[in-house]
C-alpha cells in the first residue's frame, strides 16, 4: 500500500464579471489561444476567493467584489493541458470601472452574452449554464 502524496487535479479559478450590458473576457496570451474568462491557478496557501481577486486584478486591471461561488467544473478534458477542476465566482465590479488587460491577458473586451466568440476550455459550457441561472435561477446540475 503506497501512502505517498494522492495526484490530483489543479486547482482553477474563472471570473464572471458583467459591465455595460456584457460578460468581460481576455483574450489569451499564452496557449491554449483565444477568448476566455478572467482567471488562473490558485496559488498554494490561498484561497479560492483570494485567487478570483487577484487574477482578476492580475489580468483585466480591476477591484471585484465577489458575489457568490456559482459552481465547480472539473471535465478531466476541460483544459487541454491536463485534469483542472475550477471554481467559477460571479463578481461585481464598481461603477463605470474600465477593464484593461495586463499580465497573462492580449487583450480584454465585452462581449454581450448573446453573441459570444470562441472560447477556450470549457468557458462556453459555463457561460452557458451562467446565462441559464439568469434566466431560471437555476444552477448546472451536479453530472457538470
Amino acid at each position: 500500500m503506497g501512502h505517498g502524496k494522492p495526484v490530483t487535479p489543479l486547482v482553477t479559478v474563472d471570473v464572471i464579471v458583467e459591465l455595460d450590458g456584457g460578460v468581460v473576457l481576455i483574450e489569451r496570451k499564452n496557449p491554449p489561444p483565444g477568448w476566455a474568462l478572467p482567471g488562473g491557478f490558485v496559488d498554494a496557501g490561498e484561497a479560492l476567493s483570494h485567487a478570483a481577486l487577484r487574477e482578476a486584478k492580475e489580468e483585466i486591471s480591476l477591484d471585484l467584489e465577489l458575489v457568490e461561488q456559482f459552481f465547480a467544473y472539473s471535465d478531466p478534458k476541460r483544459d487541454p493541458r491536463g485534469p483542472t477542476v475550477s471554481v467559477a465566482f460571479l463578481c461585481r465590479a464598481p461603477a463605470g470601472a474600465k477593464p484593461r488587460a495586463a499580465d497573462d491577458a492580449k487583450n480584454v473586451r465585452i462581449f454581450p452574452l448573446a453573441e459570444l466568440p470562441a472560447l477556450a476550455f470549457d468557458h462556453a459550457t459555463i457561460l452557458d449554464d451562467y446565462r441559464r441561472y439568469k434566466a431560471t435561477g437555476q444552477r448546472p446540475g451536479p453530472s457538470r
